[in-house]
């Protein structure tokens, strides 16, 4: 799967989404297209008329935005801000299978005992794919105290600890807080990245089709893909505002 995983150079998929926000369960229908390097991305939610552009070579770091909401036009925003992290578990910097597999491997090499909380089930269909089944669970989850040092944001004392950054932020009640921490705050962190986790990996592709995770509550968050293409060939506008598709 890692192999796969770092032999993407394009990749074209819909993901329904299912994430929990305020002890809620909320649903998203999406479509995205993605290249790996340098990394340039389309996204689109159709139900909720959002589109998302996000192209450095023609736009900088900021991703162009379409809202069905007000000022209804195309705005650029940063990705890691706190107008387009609202109420969301991930970033588009997260989208693609490259950060799925990074918090895989971060979990097998924070966990004492690796792989070996891995369990194999069997083969298994999952949208319209055969799949292996695996699953993951460590019962030794639970939340350390961590206190907080200069400069330092909720994401990058995530990063830093090999932890979720939406569980970090729900623990201390820090969901819409995006700048610098006051230094020396004694704040909760997940010992691992989840408790358990269950993946469904296509036999052929050797890719997750569908992923869940589980923490103290139970299940957090769950993706499944659909109609994913790897490696085709992008026309020439595929990462342009200028695409006649597109409602920028």
């Amino acid at each position: 799967m890692f192999d796969s995983i770092k032999n993407i150079k394009t990749l074209h998929a819909k993901v329904a989404a299912l994430e929990r926000i305020d002890k809620k369960f909320f649903t998203a229908n999406s479509e995205y297209k993605l290249q790996t390097q340098p990394r340039k991305l389309y996204f689109i939610n159709k139900e909720k008329q959002i589109e998302i552009l996000y192209n450095s070579d023609l736009y900088g770091r900021k991703a162009l935005v379409k809202t069905n909401s007000f000022p209804y036009m195309t705005i650029s925003l940063d990705p890691t801000g706190n107008l387009m992290r609202k109420n969301q578990h991930y970033t588009i910097n997260e989208l693609g299978y490259s950060f799925i597999g990074h918090s895989i491997a971060l979990t097998i090499n924070k966990d004492k005992a690796g792989v070996n909380n891995f369990s194999y089930i069997g083969k298994s269909n999952r949208n319209g794919y055969t799949c292996h089944l695996l699953e993951y669970e460590n019962k030794n989850y639970n939340y350390v105290d961590y206190k907080t040092d200069d400069k330092e944001t909720v994401s990058s004392i995530a990063a830093k600890n090999g932890v979720n950054d939406y569980l970090l932020r729900e623990k201390n009640n820090l969901i819409n807080n995006f700048g610098y921490l006051k230094s020396g705050i004694t704040l909760k962190i997940p010992n691992l990245y989840c408790k358990k986790a269950i993946l469904f990996i296509d036999e052929k592709l050797l890719l997750p089709v569908s992923l869940s995770i589980y923490d103290d509550y139970g299940l957090f968050e769950s993706y499944d893909f659909t109609s994913i293409k790897i490696n085709t060939i992008f026309i020439q506008d595929e990462f342009k505002k200028e695409n006649k598709n597109y409602g920028f």
